[in-house]
């Protein structure tokens, strides 16, 4: 599950995010605890933890005291907004600076892209 690319708790933030864009983890759903999560992945529990605790501070995760954690309400949302204006500002302004400098115009970039359909 986890590579050299990145930290792992930043793996195991950005993991519980695509489970909540997926519909994997729904709204107010719970999450396996931080010690669960260490003993099912083999890792160490403040890994875990830090990245819960990054959640959380993004409002991805919230917690009910001696509950546990839980998907926010509006996470999906947050997270699909995040994601689309990241889209443009990674994948899409880069293209279209990229086509500007090659000679292709916006049109026939929306008909090549309507084709791959």
């Amino acid at each position: 599950m986890f590579d050299d690319r990145s930290p792992i708790y930043l793996q195991i933030a950005d993991g519980i995010k695509n489970d909540v864009l997926s519909g994997a983890l729904k709204e107010d759903e719970q999450v396996m605890s931080t010690n669960q999560y260490a003993a099912f992945y083999r890792i160490n529990p403040a890994t875990a933890a830090k990245g819960f605790a990054q959640l959380v501070d993004e409002g991805v995760l919230y917690k009910k005291r001696g509950i546990g954690m839980f998907v926010s309400p509006d996470a999906r949302e947050k997270l699909r907004a995040a994601r689309r204006e990241r889209f443009f500002t990674e994948v899409v302004d880069p293209m279209l600076a990229e086509a500007k400098r090659v000679g292709i115009g916006v049109d026939e970039i929306v008909r090549h892209v309507g084709g791959a359909r």
